[in-house]
């Protein structure tokens, strides 16, 4: 912005002893160091203020993307529940109708599938089978 070579500081500096005078420049010039220090300061705090209102802004669309990700994800899911759901049913409506539509057993029917089904063979007794393995 500005080009401030030594040759114009010399002669800024000697302008400034001129006008300022021998015993007081000591003084100005601390004085210009605080101020420049202070200056820079606030600029510096200015910028960091900035940087992190950008930080936020970003992280702000980084949620509401997020956000959004995760309700579209929510809704396919949902979506593809109630399709395997509408499936499930349309395969279960004919076997739940046959089920309705069969008689259910009466009391009379249950000795004759008792009959059919096979007797379990009695337990040997303990005795018995202590002296087998001894053998």
């Amino acid at each position: 912005m500005f080009d401030v070579g030594l040759t114009e500081l010399m002669v800024i500096a000697v302008v400034a002893l001129v006008v300022i005078g021998p015993e007081r420049l000591p003084r100005v010039a601390r004085t210009a160091g605080l101020l420049l220090g202070r200056l820079q300061r606030y600029v510096s705090d200015v910028k960091s203020d900035i940087n992190r209102e950008i930080q936020l802004d970003e992280l702000k669309k980084m949620q509401q993307e997020m956000t959004d990700q995760v309700t579209n994800l929510q809704a396919s899911v949902t979506h593809e529940m109630r399709e395997v759901e509408s499936s499930v049913n349309t395969v279960i409506a004919p076997l739940a109708a046959d089920v309705a539509v069969s008689p259910a057993p009466t009391s009379d029917a249950l000795p004759a599938l008792e009959a059919q089904a096979a007797p379990m063979p009695a337990p040997a007794p303990a005795a018995a089978t202590a002296e087998a393995l001894k053998t």
